[in-house]
């Protein structure tokens, strides 16, 4: 077992206004089940079972907690993975890339993962599937102080960004400087690893940077005091799918009902936590010394919401992909070179849970061919930046 430290969520000790959580958990209960199919049962195995009945689960983050993951936390506060039969453990990651070797590994139950990291190492061997998508509009973004006078794309023309060699947001960056008219050599481009891109852009060293405008955002704008303007992927017209569920090949085989009840219960969290933004938050109030304040956590979640939907998934509970989204998801990482080919969307998505995409892909048999190297090594797919 990988070593990870423990972020198991808890209820804060603090004073907190009452909420009429039951009621609208029950309602949002009918959409979570009809997303998830039969996903209201009980019963199923998984990583042992409570004293309670539950199924003990663990559930490995793409970082450190960060305001994306709020729905997790309120979930676990709320009972609404309780309700489901889940006792959920949620561990920090350190990566994308190896979240899902982790998983392949089945060192965790399910992972959260970057779809580029989650397709690349599909592709090096890694017996997973992605289960749920819930970030479906990249927040692959040129994240920039608004004192730099950038505030369109041809103001990057002969500036200096920061980027982070491999990951899914530099590769696919040449592909976001064509559609918005630029040339690679337009813009110099300076390679740090997340740490160093963040304290390059507080200090003036770069321009600018490019990562993921719903986590660095808030953070670079708490710390500096500063506006941050973003020139987002999305604006010029790219966009692929970010986070989402992963579970290896052998739960799905031999365990789809626990599955069909982790997506359920993950879609209903993050409803209730786009409803009930502030009590979200609040739920990820652990003493963490590494969690950000509650401010930047409430930031991230907000600049979260939108990117939960497409145009062909808008209305439609979280976590429900739509076919068209992910050829484009596929065909624009085949595009930069982040997979070889761009193979059919079963090869990387079990549709069984939500009723999306790829809905002839099986659970069992659309698991595809076990991996012999589980643990492959595409790092060159991580995440855009590492915080993300």
């Amino acid at each position: 077992m990988a070593l990870r430290t423990s972020l198991s969520p808890h209820r804060s000790t603090g004073p907190r206004p009452p909420r009429p959580a039951r009621t609208r958990r029950t309602a949002l209960l009918a959409g979570a089940c009809a997303l998830a199919l039969a996903a209201c049962g009980g019963g199923g195995g998984g990583g042992g079972s409570g004293a309670d009945g539950t199924d003990e689960i663990t559930l490995q983050l793409n970082w450190y907690p960060y305001g994306e993951h709020a729905p997790f936390y309120y979930g676990v506060e709320e009972g609404i993975f309780e309700e489901h039969g889940i006792s959920l453990s949620i561990e920090a990651g350190q990566g994308s890339a190896r979240t899902v070797q982790a998983v392949g590994q089945r060192d965790f139950d399910f992972g959260w993962a970057d779809a580029p990291a989650v397709l690349a190492n599909i592709d090096q061997g890694v017996d997973v599937r992605s289960v749920a998508v819930f970030l479906q509009s990249t927040p692959s973004a040129v994240q920039v102080f608004s004192d730099t006078g950038i505030e369109e794309p041809e103001d990057l023309r002969g500036r200096t960004i920061a980027v982070s060699a491999g990951d899914a947001v530099t590769l696919t960056f040449p592909l976001y400087l064509d559609a918005v008219g630029l040339a690679e050599g337009d813009v110099e481009q300076q390679n740090l690893d997340s740490a160093g891109k963040n304290a390059a852009m507080m200090v003036g060293q770069v321009d600018g940077l490019i990562g993921f405008a719903h986590d660095q955002g808030p953070t670079l704008s708490d710390e500096s005091g500063k506006e941050v303007n973003y020139l987002r992927y999305t604006d010029a017209g790219l966009n692929f799918f970010s986070n989402g569920l992963i579970a290896h090949g052998s739960t799905l085989a031999d365990d789809p009902e626990l599955v069909e009840r982790m997506v359920a219960a993950t879609s209903e969290a993050f409803e209730a936590a786009r409803q009930s933004p502030e009590d979200a938050v609040a739920a990820m109030d652990n003493g963490d010394p590494q969690m950000p304040s509650a401010e930047v956590l409430l930031d991230q979640w907000e600049a979260t919401i939108p990117l939960l939907a497409t145009e062909n998934t808008e209305g439609q509970a979280p976590g429900t992909t739509d076919e068209a989204d992910w050829r484009q998801t596929i065909e624009t990482l085949a595009e930069a070179g982040l997979i070889d080919e761009a193979r059919e969307t079963e090869a990387y998505f079990d549709a069984s849970f939500t009723g999306g995409a790829a809905s002839e892909a099986g659970s069992a048999d659309g698991a595809g061919d076990p991996a012999e190297g589980d643990a492959g090594d595409a790092d060159g797919a991580g995440d855009a930046g590492e915080g993300e």
